[in-house]
């Protein structure tokens, strides 16, 4: 939830910013036309970054991967319990 109130947060700052620029002539007019779409591609670029640093420092978790091997192990016995071919080891 904490996400969304800063996108929004970041929204309405731009769209303020946007028609502020739009009533005054400090920008030219053509050029405040292109602003939202500018602001759409920044906003893509910014994703793309932080997804790309997220998988740079995606954390291993060794002692994760064995917790989970012996949970698969687990499943692995009750099924073949109740007789469900889970294929070979």
């Amino acid at each position: 939830m904490k996400h969304i109130v800063k996108i929004m947060t970041l929204v309405v700052a731009m769209a303020s910013l946007w028609i502020g620029l739009l009533q005054t002539s400090v920008v030219p007019h053509s050029h405040t036309w292109l602003l939202p779409i500018y602001f759409v591609v920044s906003l893509g670029c910014y994703g793309l970054l932080m997804v790309g640093v997220g998988l740079m420092q995606f954390p291993t978790c060794p002692q994760e991967a064995v917790l989970l091997q012996q949970d698969i192990l687990e499943a692995k016995g009750f099924l073949k319990q109740r007789g469900v071919d889970v294929g070979s080891d």
